[in-house]
């Protein structure tokens, strides 16, 4: 497998396949910098196309995890781990069990908690081999989710008053503010919650009928067949699923001012942030809005606060407007804006959350 010579490959510090024939394990954790310390972020289960499908994935979220920690002004570095299954039918103890004594092996380099197609409960049984983890009710805070989903509110709110204008937004509220969000799951559920709640118009899109339903039936969301999201006209287009939605295809159709959502890695390419910006659609880069699970989990303790996590989730505001400024002023995509000062960060680290502002 060319993995030095995958596009996504950016001086990743180490790479390991694992693979346990007992279990059926097949997973790669990569390793990207750890400059600021030790490397946290989830697993993810995944039907990949091949290995080598696999391999970009991680390479590409574990570099994304990097700049997402650089710029929540955490003291950790960026890693990520894929397993390749069918989270649906693939799944059983023995398999996270082979994963926890691989994260193990690490000896603390990486911490695991949950992604895509992983819950709480799979990090649980992670959790038998290795104390390398986070994101679980025993010594953590549990499921990261509702500050993801909290910290792309706030960090909606700053797209908003950065586009459209700050008369916007009333107080607290988001009367008349349009949304289109894909993917009904953990986040993007919890986000509908927090935008219906603030009495903005939420359409939501998902592969999975059951979500959107619910979505429907709580939240008074208005469902969206997921063709038709990418064309959705709204103030705010919110993936909260699979990332690379955004390229050469897809961003001519945007009928939208605001792209910001949870999902990880949504420019295919880093030049297609340039076409966001040349079409005038203010883009909240991914691994800065997204930060909140992340922020939340840092947190984890004896001394667990959710309140002050939580603070330091809503400094995504701030940071994202930073952002926005930042490429405006230089006339830059604010992708390229978020990633400068992000290097900045991990190449002569400070740790300090008031970074975060």
């Amino acid at each position: 497998m060319p993995v030095f010579d995958d596009p996504a490959f950016d001086h990743h510090e180490q790479i390991v396949f694992c693979h346990d024939p007992q279990s059926g394990l097949r997973a790669i954790i990569a390793l990207h910098n750890t400059n600021r310390g030790p490397a946290l972020g989830g697993a993810r289960m995944w039907n990949y196309a091949d290995s080598a499908a696999a391999l970009t994935d991680v390479l590409r979220l574990s570099r994304g995890m990097t700049y997402k920690s650089a710029l929540a002004g955490l003291p950790f570095g960026g890693g990520k781990a894929v397993i390749l299954g069918d989270p649906k039918h693939d799944k059983s103890p023995d398999l996270f069990h082979a994963l926890g004594r691989y994260v193990d092996s690490l000896g603390g380099r990486y911490t695991v908690a949950e992604d895509v197609g992983i819950d709480v409960a799979d990090i649980e049984q992670v959790a038998h081999e290795t104390a390398h983890v986070a994101g679980v009710p025993a010594g953590g805070s549990g499921d990261p989710s509702p500050a993801t989903a909290y910290g792309v509110f706030v960090g909606i709110r700053a797209a908003i008053k950065h586009r459209l204008g700050a008369d916007r937004i009333a107080g607290d509220k988001l009367t008349g503010i349009s949304v289109a969000i894909q993917g009904a799951g953990h986040v993007g559920y919890e986000l509908a919650r927090h935008l219906t709640g603030a009495g903005a118009d939420v359409q939501i899109a998902d592969v999975d009928p059951a979500r959107v339903k619910r979505a429907q039936d709580d939240l008074g969301a208005t469902p969206i067949a997921t063709d038709h999201f990418l064309e959705a006209e709204v103030d705010v287009l919110a993936p909260c699923a699979l990332g690379g939605l955004l390229d050469d295809t897809t961003i001519p159709k945007l009928r939208t001012s605001i792209v910001a959502g949870a999902a990880n890695n949504q420019l295919a390419e880093t030049r297609h942030g340039e076409m966001l910006r040349e079409r005038g659609i203010l883009y909240a880069p991914d691994y800065v809005i997204n930060a909140g699970g992340i922020i939340n989990i840092s947190y984890e303790g004896a001394s667990y606060d959710r309140a002050r996590a939580f603070s330091h989730v809503a400094l995504i505001h701030d940071t994202l407007l930073a952002i926005f400024q930042r490429a405006e002023a230089a006339g830059i995509p604010t992708s390229q804006a978020a990633d400068r000062l992000a290097e900045e960060r991990f190449t002569h680290p400070n740790p300090d959350p008031a970074q975060a502002a």
